[in-house]
């Protein structure tokens, strides 16, 4: 009886697994038969696209300024100079012996200021009155000698401003004791003189600044170097 048991135990195993692995595949065949053939003149592989090199940016770089080194120079201008002042000025530059670092031009006004002996009476008046200035030691002077109110007149001294007129009319009162001497204003041109010195180093720029005391009317200032290079 229980030999019997087994054997229909073991039947029936068997027969579960038949039909499991039967019915897998006839899904199987199913599958296959439902699947569309694949048209192989229809394929085609595809391919990654392939990446163009970046442009180098050699136009950008082309059209680029090229950088320019800045102008350290120092650059100076220092005027205006007439008379005995420009005597004296040209003589002081000289010795600091600036070479082609020195320069000048002139410019001329149509109103001025000047420094002058009125009119005198005759022409022996006139001698008698330079002979005074040159014994006080001034040497720069011009007499007018055109008809009208100014004739006879001595010019000791013609100015751009009126502030640099009468720094000179002081001067030359206290050091030449000149008392007869007056400032006004002079309308017909003249011509001042402006020096340029480009690039002057240390020491010349600290002796110019110490002279500058000895010209009061004067002005000592920077200009852009290249207004000096590339005149107008």
């Amino acid at each position: 009886m229980r030999t019997l048991f087994w054997i229909l135990l073991l039947g029936n195993i068997i027969f579960f697994a038949a039909m499991q692995w039967g019915g897998g595949l006839i899904a199987g065949e199913r599958l296959m038969q439902t699947q569309p053939s694949l048209h192989e003149e229809k394929i085609r592989l595809l391919t990654a696209p392939v990446a163009e090199p970046a442009e180098a940016p050699v136009a950008a770089a082309e059209s680029a300024p090229l950088a320019t080194k800045p102008d350290t120079r120092v650059c100076l201008e220092w005027g205006d100079f007439s008379g005995a002042d420009l005597t004296r000025v040209t003589a002081a530059l000289s010795a600091l012996q600036l070479g082609d670092k020195l320069s000048q031009y002139q410019v001329e006004h149509t109103i001025g200021y000047w420094v002058y002996i009125p009119p005198q009476k005759s022409k022996a008046a006139v001698a008698r009155k330079i002979e005074q200035l040159k014994a006080r030691g001034v040497e720069e002077y011009f007499i007018v000698a055109d008809a009208g109110p100014w004739l006879n007149a001595i010019s000791l001294g013609v100015f751009k401003t009126r502030e640099a007129a009468q720094s000179f009319y002081d001067d030359l009162q206290k050091t030449r004791d000149i008392r007869t001497a007056q400032i006004g204003e002079r309308a017909s041109k003249f011509k001042t003189t402006v020096f340029v010195l480009n690039g002057p180093d240390a020491a010349a720029m600290a002796e110019l600044t110490r002279m500058q005391q000895d010209f009061p009317g004067s002005t000592l200032k920077n200009v852009p170097c290249a207004h000096i290079d590339n005149p107008g």
